[in-house]
């Protein structure tokens, strides 16, 4: 709609109106262009925040989902060690088990040799019984026979201090002497020229 022009009032110039209003749009458009060139810095400083955040957020979170895998070479080691350690302790039992076996096959054996013997003894201690029944016995008859030898020493030494009596009495020539010599008992006399000795005279039994 034109501009009225008020009573008293000069109007410009139209040169100068263009000018005016070319000034007026350089100075609306350069004030666009700096409202959007500070937009624009603002998104990229928005998008830059954005773009950090999410670069540390993402490295954060990468770096806690690697956190139980960063030593995971030196747990593989590890495990490594521990394995080769289990195989040697499985191959020294292995060797345990194959020597217990052998151990066992040889007290297989022993047991064997242990029942032999055992039944060997039992038959030796039945013959040790047989002979100690036996030697028991035999002590007896042994006892029975040293008392009847002591016996028969005593009655023959009995006998030959009274065969020396008889003999004294005798060659003494006692007439009280009640003992009587059978006839046909024989006197021995020494026959060297020295004192007689007593004779040994054998006498019948009563």
């Amino acid at each position: 709609m034109p501009r009225e022009e008020q009573p008293g009032q000069r109007a410009p110039p139209r040169g100068r109106v263009c000018e005016d209003r070319a000034g007026c749009l350089m100075c609306y458009l350069q004030d666009q262009v700096d409202t959007l060139t500070f937009q624009s810095q603002s998104l990229r400083d928005r998008a830059r925040r954005f773009e950090e955040a999410l670069r540390k957020n993402t490295e954060e979170q990468l770096e806690i989902a690697l956190a139980p895998y960063q030593h995971l070479e030196e747990d593989m080691k590890s495990l490594k060690q521990v394995l080769e350690m289990k195989n040697q302790q499985i191959h020294q039992q292995e060797k345990k088990i194959l020597e217990l076996e052998k151990l066992a096959e040889k007290n297989i054996i022993l047991e064997e040799k242990i029942q032999v013997l055992q039944q060997q003894n039992e038959d030796l201690k039945a013959r040790i019984d047989q002979n100690t029944v036996v030697t028991r016995q035999l002590s007896e008859e042994n006892a029975n026979l040293q008392e009847y030898v002591e016996k028969e020493t005593q009655e023959k030494k009995r006998l030959s201090r009274t065969n020396e009596e008889l003999l004294w009495k005798l060659q003494t020539g006692d007439p009280t002497s009640p003992i009587k010599l059978s006839p046909t008992s024989p006197v021995y006399r020494s026959s060297s020229s020295g004192p007689s000795s007593p004779a040994r005279v054998s006498m019948t039994p009563r």
